[in-house]
């Protein structure tokens, strides 16, 4: 199935770019470092070293993959060029098309490792990321929520006055429910409530009214034990949480909150389809740094990599850019997220098809 050419390319490609992360990560610790250095002084080594970096740096190389792609194919595919290699390999008849080949493959492995990681792998270590930084550099977790309601189940509406994460605790709460016919059935108030685990809630100092006809039953007790199918991180939404979820845990969460007609959801669904746009990101940017770099120019490759980083920065700002557009409402998240790459796939076809000729 591979040829020797194929298996060739294959490895330049695949080792030019995991010497780019390596590289870029060492400047990026350096960086961090610098900026973070009050916080790390404080915080145990340990919680720094696993906590934080260990799960930093997947998450950062992951989120510039498309500019490490870009950067690995415009590097080795010029110093190929500049020793003439293409050349050679041209000369034996082969076609452009074939020679794109490997060069897809690579970029097909790159893709699958891109989703694997974004969907499974770097959502549960993002939990531990997120709270050594909300501990000790800067804390973007969302601890308390006033006049809180939504839809719980079909037909079942809750409110609190205020709900305090720290304690768990909620202040006048009350929970209405309603037929077919949107007539309300019961309603349950409590003074105090607490969560306690998964769907389960404490109620101190309730009172229950049920109506049935013009008949009205009246329940009052001082605490018991409840399931009602929310929880506190259904309205009390950091602009991060979305980071820890993994892909079925964000599709499920996006559905439910959906049915609760809770609005702010849109930096879930930018996530959603970001992952999955992003595995296009390396066959697109692919495409435009093998076609920027083929040809041999004058001067070495200092050109080609100026141009290559020009454009592999522009997509992440582009893609940066239509990122607000869906979360002001301008467009759907699923649209803002392709833009970037409909844009850069012309670009990519219109290169190639120069390059060909």
């Amino acid at each position: 199935m591979f040829k020797i050419l194929d298996r060739y390319i294959i490895r330049k490609f695949l080792g030019t770019y995991i010497f780019a992360i390596i590289l870029l990560l060492a400047i990026v610790i350096v960086f961090d470092i610098n900026e973070k250095l009050d916080a790390f002084l404080k915080a145990p080594l340990k919680a720094t070293v696993m906590d934080y970096f260990v799960n930093f740096l997947p998450y950062f190389a992951n989120q510039f993959s498309p500019l490490f792609t870009f950067i690995a194919v415009i590097f080795f595919t010029s110093k190929l060029a500049g020793n003439s290699e293409f050349i050679a390999m041209f000369s034996t008849g082969m076609s452009f098309r074939r020679l794109l080949r490997p060069y897809l493959i690579s970029a097909a492995i790159i893709a699958a490792a891109t989703f694997v990681l974004s969907a499974y792998i770097i959502p549960p270590a993002n939990v531990k990321r997120i709270e050594y930084t909300n501990r000790y550099v800067r804390n973007k977790s969302v601890d308390y929520g006033a006049n809180v309601m939504l839809m719980v189940a079909p037909g079942q509406i809750a409110y609190m006055a205020s709900y305090e994460n720290n304690s768990r605790t909620g202040r006048r709460f009350a929970l209405d429910s309603f037929d077919d016919q949107k007539r309300l059935t019961s309603r349950l108030t409590a003074q105090t409530v607490r969560w306690d685990t998964l769907y389960n809630w404490h109620l101190f100092d309730f009172v229950r009214r049920d109506f049935t006809g013009d008949r009205e039953i009246i329940t009052r007790g001082r605490d018991r034990d409840t399931a009602i199918a929310f929880e506190p991180r259904d309205f009390l939404i950091s602009e991060v949480d979305h980071e820890k979820m993994t892909s079925p845990e964000l599709d499920s969460y996006i559905e439910r909150q959906r049915r609760r007609g809770v609005a702010n959801i849109k930096s879930f669904e930018v996530e959603k389809h970001r992952r999955i746009a992003m595995t296009a990101a390396a066959f697109i940017l692919t495409i435009i740094g093998m076609t920027l770099s083929v040809k041999k120019v004058k001067g070495g490759m200092g050109l080609n990599i100026g141009i290559g980083l020009v454009l592999s920065f522009s997509y992440i700002l582009f893609m940066t850019i239509t990122q607000t557009f869906a979360i002001s409402g301008l467009t759907s998240p699923m649209v803002a997220m392709w833009i970037p790459n409909i844009v850069y796939m012309a670009i990519a076809v219109a290169l190639y098809r120069c390059a060909a000729k």
